[in-house]
């Protein structure tokens, strides 16, 4: 029977970018899963030579996207920040004020060697 690949999930841009560095020229390479959060710039390699198969981020562009709508909406009066609270956030639609303020954009994006080209940053 054979055996599946360890996995290993790292939080930070830092770190997946790191393991991943190492893996790819290591024995472990095919042996270890690695996921986290990274950028597509410094990952891209990575999913090209089959390191990573795929790794997650929020999109700069949707969460300065998200804080210039709440702003404007805060600043208008639209709303005073109190949970459960909502606003139009454009392409992102409606947003719900969720506890301590809190506005989550939604799950964030998913590169694999599919779209991980699509994006610059």
């Amino acid at each position: 029977m054979a055996s599946e690949p360890l996995s290993e999930l790292s939080p930070t841009t830092v770190g997946i970018k790191a393991a991943a560095q190492y893996l790819s020229g290591s024995k472990y390479k095919g042996k270890v899963k690695l996921t986290g959060l990274g950028t597509p710039n410094d990952m891209r390699a990575y999913v090209k030579n089959g390191t990573v198969e795929q790794f997650e981020l929020w999109e700069p562009a949707k969460l300065g996207a998200l804080a210039a709508r709440a702003a404007v909406a805060l600043e208008s009066g639209q709303i005073t920040g109190k949970e459960g609270e909502t606003f139009a956030a454009g392409d992102l639609g409606t947003m719900t004020i969720g506890a301590d303020g809190v506005i989550s954009p939604g799950e964030p994006t998913v590169f694999d060697e599919v779209n991980v080209d699509e994006y610059d940053f």
